[in-house]
């Protein structure tokens, strides 16, 4: 009897261990959207927050614990600096309203975008400014060693974009610390968007709706959306990209340049899944989070495509860099160095890297371009053949500078883009159509759903919103196997992740 009690003993110690394990941060494998912890702890946290709904700073506590604890398992303890950055922004608002005194108000502004791009820059970009200093000055340098938080750059612009909103009297100052923390740590937008306004969430915090029945339903499809997307059609085709890009002259042209196809349609997969997935969690809760992209390859043109790609941040790139800088007020060639610069920061906004910052550089310019001919291009027909040439000009515009975004230096970069002009190659094409056919099918449903209408979209949403159950069931049955079916060994991280 003795033994068989500390055997059973032994076996509890062992599923302790093991559920303490899992619930703890492990840097190797951050809880994402896509991986089964998360919705297991997310059906958890729907009834308890359905029930505290109409207790409005019982719920505000719960889900402030709920998202720390998410960024805990997505980050470690850097959670901590998410407290201390709330803490302070929020102070400061206050101290802001309070003062009549122009330079008082102005130094805590100054103070807190200080604070949070110092902190931004430390765990960002130290050693790309010391690695730089040591090829001027040839020092011995070694990097240091500094993790870089998961969402900081993302958290970083929605503590900015309160702080000069309050100084700016746009927004009124949360009357409590614990929502500003709501606002700041909301884990459906923490980690990798859609970057949050103030004046747009903070107003839902304080009416504290309730999800309507088509807000739930609505939500589950665009998870739905979401996870094919990513978990199946970005994951997938990813498997082929990363061989391309892993080894730049190890294939000929035509497979390079299928792989910086195959990127510039997983990149969009992946985050726009990844905002499907958050726009519809905080819809099941009784949340709007603004649209982030709108089918960015139906663009012309980049002004174009900046309006569909990551809405939430060009837009905050406008209103808080580029309109702050003179916009366009200020005469023809500062508009045109007015948009280089935005883009040149929003390229060192996604990482500390020269090839971010040419990739940047050269969409600035190129908005530049369309801006400086634009008098001239609107007095060409618009023509079925002048929409595609535009389009087809946009997308290897685009497509190329994606190279510089994922290849792993500015060499590999240009080595790939050389390969596919010198090294062509197209009686590679019926091998590869044999071989990767289920990644051309994949590819193929990419660019069909980009050259479908808006209403066919909503029709098919509105379908799925007033179906009987057995049908939303039967769904995502079948987008559940499709996942199984086509997952790789471990769940890919999303891309913008690292930033």
């Amino acid at each position: 009897y003795t033994q068989i009690a500390n055997k059973m003993e032994l076996h509890s110690l062992s599923i302790l261990n093991n559920i303490s394990e899992l619930l703890s941060y492990q840097k190797d494998a951050p809880m994402l959207f896509s991986s089964g912890l998360f919705w297991v702890l997310f059906l958890l946290f729907i009834p308890m927050y359905a029930m505290l709904k109409n207790r409005r700073w019982q719920m505000i506590t719960f889900v402030v614990a709920f998202s720390l604890y998410f960024y805990y398992k997505s980050s470690g303890f850097f959670f901590l600096l998410l407290i201390g950055t709330s803490l302070l922004d929020w102070i400061l608002s206050h101290i802001i309203i309070r003062f009549n005194s122009q330079f008082a108000r102005k130094l805590c502004v100054t103070i807190s975008i200080i604070c949070s791009i110092g902190i931004l820059c430390y765990f960002k970009y130290a050693n790309f400014f010391l690695w730089n200093w040591n090829q001027m000055v040839e020092w011995n340098f070694q990097p240091l060693d500094v993790i870089l938080p998961v969402g900081i750059s993302f958290y970083t612009f929605q503590s900015i974009s309160y702080i000069v909103d309050v100084y700016k009297e746009r927004v009124a100052p949360t009357k409590t610390w614990l929502e500003y923390l709501f606002f700041l740590s909301f884990f459906p937008a923490l980690v990798a968007g859609p970057i949050v306004r103030a004046d747009y969430f903070l107003p839902q915090v304080r009416q504290n709706n309730r999800a309507t029945r088509n807000d739930i339903y609505l939500g589950f499809w665009l998870i739905l959306l979401g996870i094919i997307k990513k978990a199946i059609i970005a994951d997938y085709i990813a498997q082929y990209n990363d061989l391309i890009f892993a080894n730049p002259t190890g294939y000929t042209g035509f497979e390079s340049l299928m792989g910086v196809i195959g990127y510039t349609m997983q990149i969009y997969c992946d985050f726009s899944g990844y905002s499907d997935m958050a726009i519809g969690i905080a819809l099941i809760m009784g949340f709007k989070l603004s649209k982030n992209f709108d089918f960015p390859y139906k663009s012309k043109n980049l002004t174009e495509f900046w309006r569909r790609w990551h809405i939430s941040l060009s837009s905050w790139l406008r209103d808080y860099i580029y309109i702050p800088l003179g916009g366009n007020r200020k005469g023809t060639f500062r508009t045109y160095l007015n948009n280089f610069l935005t883009m040149l920061i929003g390229g060192l906004w996604h990482g500390a890297d020269w090839k971010f910052v040419f990739w940047g550089a050269m969409h600035g310019v190129g908005l530049a371009i369309h801006k400086a001919f634009k008098p001239l291009l609107d007095k060409i027909p618009n023509t079925w053949l002048v929409k595609a040439i535009s389009w087809s000009i946009t997308m290897l515009v685009v497509s190329l500078l994606w190279v510089f975004f994922r290849a792993d230096s500015w060499q590999d970069s240009l080595l790939i883009i050389q390969n596919i002009f010198v090294d062509f190659h197209p009686d590679y094409i019926p091998v590869f159509a044999t071989v990767r056919y289920i990644w051309i099918i994949m590819m193929a449903v990419i660019i069909i759903s980009h050259s479908l209408p808006q209403r066919w979209y909503d029709a098919m949403a509105n379908w799925f919103v007033k179906s009987p159950w057995i049908a939303k069931l039967a769904i995502f049955v079948v987008v559940v196997q499709l996942v199984i079916q086509f997952m790789s060994e471990e769940v890919t991280p999303f891309i913008y992740f690292q930033f």
